[in-house]
């Protein structure tokens, strides 16, 4: 079995209307983690949520506001400085930081595929 190690995982919530510089922020977050060599970020587009404020967020014919969850997985130093860095893009959201324990798991390609798959 492959050792566990610490890390921390990141979650960014936001709404898909959100911008930065004139760009969907989901998007320019996801550019500021490839330019601090985050180890990889993944975006989740919601069907509905609220927060702290109770409005509730769904895609509407008029206005797209469904909540979107960024995720990422990484050092603690290297999610310290990805936080000081987009917090200043964020306008309105919430930012959780959690321990977890990674375990990276990477196949040969020589390996194949197993039956049934």
């Amino acid at each position: 079995m492959t050792q566990a190690q610490p890390a921390k995982l990141l979650r960014i919530h936001i709404t898909a209307s959100d911008r930065w510089q004139g760009r969907p922020l989901y998007e320019a977050i996801v550019a500021r983690c490839r330019e601090l060599k985050i180890a990889g970020a993944t975006v989740f587009r919601g069907l509905e949520g609220y927060g702290g404020t109770a409005a509730l967020h769904r895609h509407h014919l008029a206005r797209a506001e469904e909540p979107i969850l960024i995720t990422v997985v990484d050092t603690a130093e290297a999610v310290g400085r990805l936080i000081e860095a987009i917090e200043p893009m964020i306008d309105t959201g919430l930012i959780a930081v959690s321990p977890v324990e990674v375990i990276r798991v990477q196949k040969s390609a020589n390996a194949g595929s197993q039956p049934g798959r």
